[in-house]
């Protein structure tokens, strides 16, 4: 044999063995694909690399010899979770005006790297940032696509846009000043490389300060979630065109008044735009009583993975006296109202994502999205995997990344979770997910 023939027969056996090496299995769980139809049974998934290769079932999909076989046996399997909303610069501390001017230097560096390696053990494989200073928000997302910290793949809006931040707070909200500063704003966003626009307050702005914010945003294919907190937000944003609402709102007003309802509707029905979104964001209010009152699950360490001795310290501190927060002070008069506009949002044709609010007081990355999923399914009477795929499908479609990530199908990445048990009749499983594989890879 010549050497040449030598070489490349060692290279071909080289190739075959990272080729098998780079081969996974999914073996014998229940495949919940995130598209909302009946789940496959005995299920196997074939992995190559950061993809899927194959779907199909024990003893009609064979195992490519040599790929490394996963059991999921007595397991369903299902889409990575997504979380619309979430704040990574915060974690939980009850004092946002402490939080802020104490912790800020080290956003960058401790507190978002620690909020997305939570959010990735609890299953949340993508997740969207809505507000956080523009450098650091880049920047983490950057260094989690690098490889370089663990998380979920990130979308970030960077700084709220509002008609004038708040004092202390315009590091990460930025005022505009008519019609020209806010797409000069906007712009400065997008040139910076955010996924999507925050806009607040638009009610406080003029029409055309508001306009001129979608409008931009828009030019440049991004789209605009907006608050939806009193009824002109809603309104205003209805009529400017925002894509994706957030909050159930209103305070502790009993619905959404009829005329916004019809706005509503009437937005819906126009296919050509594509769905109008809303992001209710529940769990925080649904649960605040129950926390309050059985506040064990504040001691759960969970929430202390990537965090120092003394931030631990200072949170746990803040969350002494759950029943004092002015935070939620509105909370038992709000919660009522949550079951007439939840299912107000039903009935008016929007497609609901799930999204929580993550790290304002009390509710920690590693424990808010399945808790928002087993409200929608156990108060709400929500189809769990209509739910999921609130939670996975949807958000997807929303960011446009659907060719890519939303649901296990061939040719997307293996971003992948399992949990022990039947996830469709015990939603509450999730809180404590078995398996967790982000682009091929299994992290948890």
């Amino acid at each position: 044999m010549k050497p040449s023939q030598f070489l490349t027969l060692l290279f071909l056996a080289f190739s075959f063995q990272v080729s098998a090496q780079n081969l996974k299995a999914l073996v014998g769980g229940t495949l919940i694909d995130g598209f909302g139809g009946t789940p496959i049974r005995n299920s196997v998934i074939i992995i190559k690399g950061e993809r899927i290769k194959a779907i199909g079932q024990v003893g009609s999909l064979a195992i490519p010899a040599g790929a490394e076989v996963i059991s999921t046996e007595g397991m369903s399997v299902l889409p990575g979770l997504w979380d619309m909303h979430v704040h990574l610069m915060l974690n939980g501390h009850s004092d946002y005006t402490h939080w802020d001017s104490t912790y800020i230097d080290v956003f960058e560096s401790v507190i978002m790297p620690s909020s997305a390696h939570q959010l990735l053990m609890a299953g949340v494989t993508s997740a969207r940032d809505l507000g956080a200073p523009l450098e650091a928000s880049i920047n983490v997302r950057e260094r989690i696509k690098r490889g370089e910290i663990p998380g979920p793949t990130i979308y970030v809006s960077g700084p709220f846009i509002q008609k004038a931040p708040y004092p202390g707070t315009e590091a990460f909200r930025w005022g505009v000043n008519g019609a020209a500063d806010a797409r000069a704003k906007v712009k400065k966003l997008i040139d910076a490389g955010v996924d999507v626009i925050k806009l607040i307050d638009q009610d406080q702005m003029t029409l055309e300060e508001a306009k001129a914010v979608v409008d931009e945003a828009h030019k440049y294919g991004k789209m605009v979630v907006g608050h939806s907190h009193r009824p002109d937000e809603i309104r205003i944003g209805l009529q400017i065109g925002v894509d994706n609402f957030e909050h159930t709102g209103l305070s502790s007003a009993p619905e959404y008044p009829e005329d916004i309802m019809q706005m509503m509707k009437e937005r819906a029905a126009k296919m050509n735009l594509g769905p109008l979104f809303w992001t209710p964001t529940v769990e925080g209010l649904f649960n605040y009583e129950y926390v309050r009152d059985n506040p064990e699950k504040l001691d759960d360490t969970s929430w202390h993975l990537g965090l120092p001795d003394s931030i631990i310290r200072d949170i746990r501190a803040s969350l002494r006296f759950p029943g004092r927060m002015s935070y939620f002070q509105l909370t038992p008069v709000r919660k009522p109202t949550l079951d007439r506009k939840f299912a107000q949002l039903k009935e008016s044709g929007v497609v609901m994502l799930v999204g929580t609010d993550s790290g304002i007081p009390m509710k920690f990355h590693s424990q808010s999205t399945w808790n928002e999923l087993d409200v929608w399914v156990n108060h709400f009477g929500m189809d769990p995997l209509l739910t999921i795929k609130a939670a996975t499908y949807w958000p997807a479609v929303a960011m446009k990344v659907d060719k890519d990530y939303g649901t296990i199908s061939e040719g997307k990445y293996a971003d992948i979770i399992a949990v022990r048990g039947d996830v469709i009749r015990y939603i509450n499983l999730l809180q404590d997910v078995d398996l967790v594989m982000k682009h091929g890879r299994k992290v948890k």
